[in-house]
């Protein structure tokens, strides 16, 4: 390809194999007191004439790409307008298309009429990445996420009433040693209420330049969990997730201490028993070395 990408460049593990385009550079919210992925970007939108140039030098490469990531933090914070342009743009230019997705914040899909968010989606934008984090109020208050339990209802509700699946992470380790139960059941809460199609658990990790701002807004003295307390967590949240529509759960990605995937309810019991496996040392847990963000 003869263009080039604004680093640093993050796309979620699943769309390693897409055709990934800078829509925008940076996050607009860019406040989340545990994320330090664009810290070194001002959130910009990139003129549409830039971003068809990049689609252009893509298709006379990759001419039969059929799904494509629009890059940075928030596409979708992007006008509802400017969104379609890219998308039948997109849509000339890749005759085999057949989902676009973006990250997207609660407040960027709340922004978005349902006849906006029905429209993005009939032009293939069709599956929203959300960083949910937490069900439980004061841990979201504490990381700054900029939303609350009912926004995060809200926000998965629309999405699914408008037809774009979710694709949901929650970090454990978030609320530290001393309110994890918390932080689990009402996480558990949350995604009963409004099921995601899929739901991913990250484990907390800090790079070292957020973690004096992480620490910052605990506004009381903040113990991180071990492995044996991560394992509670996700054993509590486990019990707790009882969604009433199918949903598609992982815990694989390289952060995690203990890899796990199953559909729930289906095979709750089945994972729930690998986690009291692992707490009782009968393996399966992941050693600090291999992981990553």
């Amino acid at each position: 390809m003869t263009f080039s990408y604004d680093m640093p460049l993050y796309r979620p593990p699943s769309e390693g194999d897409n055709l990934i385009l800078q829509a925008t550079l940076g996050c607009g919210h860019n406040t989340c007191a545990f994320c330090s992925l664009y810290r070194t970007k001002t959130y910009t939108v990139r003129p549409l004439e830039a971003v068809i140039a990049d689609m252009e030098a893509a298709a006379a490469v990759w001419p039969d790409a059929h799904r494509v990531f629009l890059a940075d933090g928030d596409a979708l914070r992007l006008p509802a307008d400017h969104l379609m342009a890219l998308l039948e743009a997109l849509a000339e230019r890749f005759p085999r298309l057949a989902r676009v997705s973006c990250y997207a914040t609660p407040g960027d899909i709340q922004r978005k009429t349902e006849v906006e968010l029905a429209a993005l989606r009939a032009a293939k934008l069709s599956l929203f990445y959300v960083g949910a984090e937490s069900g439980e109020a004061e841990t979201l208050k504490r990381i700054a996420k900029g939303a609350t339990p009912d926004s995060l209802a809200r926000a998965l509700t629309r999405a699914r009433e408008a037809g774009v699946k979710v694709s949901a992470t929650v970090i454990l380790g978030l609320a530290g040693q001393g309110r994890w139960r918390a932080h689990a059941e009402a996480t558990a809460a949350l995604i009963n209420h409004a099921p995601p199609p899929y739901l991913s658990t990250l484990q907390l990790h800090l790079e070292p330049m957020q973690r004096e701002l992480f620490l910052a807004r605990q506004e009381v003295d903040f113990a991180f969990q071990d492995d044996l307390g991560i394992l509670s967590e996700l054993e509590v949240l486990l019990e707790r997730l009882d969604p009433p529509r199918p949903v598609i759960f992982r815990s694989n990605h390289a952060s995690n201490a203990l890899a796990l995937a199953g559909t729930l309810p289906r095979d709750g019991a089945r994972l729930l028993g690998q986690v009291q496996a692992a707490r009782k040392g009968l393996g399966g847990v992941r050693p600090v070395w291999a992981r990553r963000l």
